[in-house]
């Protein structure tokens, strides 16, 4: 998603293009934006959308959710403020395209604490419960489709048969025969119902479970508060130590020296940061640091377009290495670049790590690892604890590899395509192969620079 400071330049889809772009009047968000937007309608969907989630709140407290008046205040409030919220109106395009790119602008405001996003997260559960209970049934099926849910809705013959097993195991039916005729039953993994039948007795075949309709709710909201976790922490978890210290000076300062330019640039190069996004990526950080922009074109572009290999040699240089990083180029006063484990003093290093959510025990197995000068090593156990592994299976080598393998680990353990990772000398114009974790990771970081505009952040923290 791009913003600009002119109006927004409307996308001409057809009918047919504008009904398949947002199928439905409820949503997963399974894919980031990427039209154009200006700086003023993007400030627009924010507050709006803050405005709905705060309405969502307030009625949460001061009615019981599901039943009226709760359902026809949501609904009013949702008209008001003209977000989607039923399938079958007309021309829902402009309502359901507000409902995509506010909910991506806000994911960007509240993943900076704890706090803020699990409020972000309460209260877009709450939305998507109302909106899926509002759902027309015949549009379950493909809703749970497009949203990538593998729940398959079994035939009336199959439930008769299975009647009795379905009764016993179902929370919401108690064992009532009369409820269950009146309701679509979906053949579901097991794993993916685990929650919902925690502590009962499940009727099993083939490792799937068979779950009535108005228990799906609870198993897509469990879904969704699981991918909407994972996407907030993303850059918590999928950027080892090193990036991570830079990122955060970068946003503090709005300004890295040399060093952690060349080593944190590199490194999003190498998930797949192009040379027009790193060119407003870094503009865009500095200007807020107070930099003219006129000076940043003169005194950095060069620089950064040196490193893609289209100024002096032409060589498409590549990120740097563990081994480099610790072993060349050691920070001074005001750097933020090297490695941590190597670089740090002990004591700010374990601050670090407690700030970082590492158990007290897992402090000192690494803090001990790097007493032995094993700093490679430490940040593979750093890996190991905050993804909640006991063997990541691999030896860490590089600050890309760790990102790629965290995002496999985030991803359900799928294979994704890695980026070869080249040496870091100059290569001449190796090839690139990008990943869809690796652009939607770019898709936050790029946006999560651009969206602190004036007022704005005020806004959000009222």
């Amino acid at each position: 998603m791009q913003f600009s400071g002119g109006m927004r330049k409307k996308l001409r889809l057809g009918g047919d293009q504008r009904k398949a772009s947002y199928p439905h009047s409820l949503q997963f968000y399974l894919e980031p934006p990427s039209e154009n937007i200006s700086l003023i309608e993007f400030e627009s969907l924010a507050i709006d959308r803050v405005k709905l989630l705060k309405a969502v709140e307030n009625l949460g407290v001061s009615y019981v959710k599901g039943i009226e008046p709760y359902q026809s205040k949501l609904e009013n409030e949702i008209r008001r403020l003209k977000f989607s919220f039923r399938e079958s109106l007309e021309d829902e395009y402009e309502p359901r395209r507000k409902d995509h790119i506010s909910h991506f602008i806000l994911r960007l405001a509240y993943c900076q604490s704890e706090d803020l996003r699990r409020w972000f997260i309460q209260q877009e559960m709450d939305l998507l419960r109302f909106r899926f209970s509002i759902l027309p049934k015949d549009k379950i099926r493909n809703f749970l489709k497009d949203s990538h849910l593998q729940f398959e809705a079994i035939s009336d013959d199959e439930k008769s048969l299975r009647e009795q097993e379905i009764l016993a195991s179902s929370p919401s039916l108690c064992g009532s025969k009369l409820d269950l005729d009146s309701e679509s039953v979906y053949k579901i993994p097991f794993a993916d119902a685990l929650d919902l039948f925690r502590g009962r007795k499940v009727y099993l075949e083939g490792g799937f479970a068979y779950v009535p309709l108005r228990d799906i709710v609870a198993i897509v909201l469990n879904e969704f508060r699981a991918k909407l976790s994972k996407a907030l922490a993303l850059s918590t978890k999928s950027f080892p130590p090193c990036m991570r210290q830079l990122h955060k000076a970068l946003r503090e300062n709005h300004h890295l020296r040399h060093g952690g330019r060349m080593q944190y640039g590199l490194f999003l190069k190498g998930i797949g940061l192009t040379l027009e996004q790193a060119l407003q990526f870094w503009k865009q950080e500095f200007i807020r640091g107070k930099m003219d922009p006129d000076k940043f074109d003169k005194g950095y572009s060069y620089n950064i377009r040196h490193s893609f290999g289209k100024e002096g040699k032409r060589t498409d240089y590549t990120p740097f290495s563990c081994l480099k990083i610790i072993l060349t180029n050691p920070p001074g006063q005001g750097d933020y670049h090297g490695c941590p484990f190597r670089h740090s003093d002990p004591e700010l290093l374990k601050q670090k790590l407690q700030s970082y959510k590492i158990s007290p025990t897992g402090i000192n197995q690494i803090l001990d690892l790097v007493k032995g000068t094993h700093y490679q090593v430490a940040c593979q156990k750093y890996f190991e604890m905050i993804h909640n592994v006991d063997d990541c299976g691999f030896s860490l080598n590089h600050p890309n590899q760790f990102f790629f393998e965290s995002q496999r680990i985030l991803n359900g353990s799928k294979d994704i395509r890695k980026e070869s990772i080249q040496p870091e000398t100059p290569q001449p114009k190796p090839s690139v192969q990008k990943t869809k974790d690796a652009s939607s990771a770019l898709a936050y970081l790029n946006s999560s620079l651009e969206m602190d505009m004036e007022g704005l952040e005020d806004y959000f923290s009222e």
